[in-house]
């Protein structure tokens, strides 16, 4: 009888627990590659992972961070759409997918950025990496220091395109925080967008290697990669109602596996996730008043940059609280952080600093003779 009683309690504890089981199986389920990660893009939060930090090779996912830096030198006027390229012996040496660059020939640096995007090419890869540090190597050093300020603690490059090499190692996690810095760069959206275009004036036919622009609802990127070490992988962006998601694949298979793959990670973020989005509160002071300034008061703003990531199964009420102190004493620099906007939705928080508008320097004898002078002179 008591053994009886003992299996009896022991089965419905195995029943309570049986749907805790199956959610967590359901979730580690969801890819089948063995390393995964989706990110939500504007806040960088994390929504599924699947052994985030295990170092893998990403083949031609490499070129995320090649193409960082050289829309980060376009942006600073270093490098030009309109300028010309011209291929080293060293680019024109690449294997693997290429444009079958000679040495000598040359492209503009459209053309160059359009090749690396859309058919994956190692070649153009290292020629846009010349053109912007002057040696591969020397380009592959600034992808390094980028990795660590972006916080890639995983990665270590050691070539611009992503060929397999000994050392050349990263993580479905740095992946995502790379394709987040890439996105930021709107303009790489011109690019990942082709399906299907010419260089050479029409003499070379280029595809998309992310078959997911044919197939996924919302696509907008990014960049597939496919070595025998890495295994085939993808960074796939998409965006639906307002939410952008990042979702990285690595070591699947197949390129069908890792397109099922991808899908199945931004359809989980999309049916689960939404962003919220956040409101400054109409009482927060448009200025605060200076004790022992030059002048009584300085205007203050906050911008909110992101909103909340909330799971669309409990989307909590957003509780907002303003952090300011009722006068500020000077001297008060401009940006000075003065404050903050702080916005609660269940465990979900965001906090937005308050800053000054202007600088009120701090009351002394110099500068109010200074201040009367000039005011007399003026008379």
């Amino acid at each position: 009888m008591v053994k009886k009683s003992f299996i009896s309690v022991f089965l419905s504890l195995l029943l309570l627990l049986l749907p805790v089981v199956t959610v967590s199986a359901a979730e580690n389920e969801l890819v089948s590659a063995p390393a995964a990660v989706l990110m939500e893009a504007s806040t960088g939060k994390i929504l599924y992972e699947k052994n985030p930090h295990q170092k893998r090779p990403c083949a031609s996912i490499t070129k995320v961070m090649t193409l960082i830096l050289v829309f980060e030198a376009i942006d600073s006027g270093k490098l030009k759409l309109s300028d010309t390229i011209t291929a080293s012996e060293h680019a024109a040496s690449m294997g693997g997918s290429d444009i079958w660059l000679e040495s000598g020939e040359s492209m503009t640096a459209d053309d160059m950025i359009k090749a690396t995007v859309v058919a994956s090419a190692n070649d153009a890869a290292v020629a846009l990496a010349e053109k912007v540090s002057g040696s591969e190597e020397s380009f592959v050093n600034q992808m390094n220091k980028k990795a660590k300020i972006l916080g890639m603690n995983d990665t270590v490059f050691k070539n611009c395109n992503g060929l397999d090499e000994d050392g050349h190692i990263t993580s479905a996690y740095d992946v995502a925080l790379m394709s987040r810095e890439l996105i930021k760069h709107k303009k790489i959206f011109d690019y990942t967008s082709i399906w299907l275009d010419w260089l050479r004036n029409g003499e070379t036919q280029i595809v998309n290697t992310n078959k997911l622009l044919k197939t996924y609802n919302g696509i907008t990127g990014l960049k597939t990669g496919t070595t025998d070490d890495a295994g085939c992988c993808i960074s796939a962006t998409a965006e639906r109602e307002g939410m952008g998601l990042i979702g990285v694949v690595l070591g699947a298979d197949t390129g069908k596996q890792r397109f099922a793959d991808a899908a199945a990670l931004l359809d989980y973020g999309f049916a689960n996730y939404a962003v919220k989005e956040l409101k400054l509160p109409d009482n927060l002071p448009s200025s605060l008043k200076v004790s022992g300034g030059m002048t009584d008061g300085v205007g203050v703003s906050c911008e909110v940059s992101e909103g909340i990531v909330m799971n669309k199964a409990s989307m909590d009420e957003v509780q907002v609280d303003i952090d300011l102190p009722d006068e500020l004493e000077a001297p008060v620099e401009k940006n000075q952080k003065v404050g903050s906007v702080n916005f609660t939705a269940g465990k979900e928080k965001r906090s937005f600093d308050v800053t000054a508008d202007g600088s009120v320097k701090k009351t002394s004898f110099g500068l109010i003779f200074g201040y009367l002078i000039n005011s007399l002179l003026a008379l």
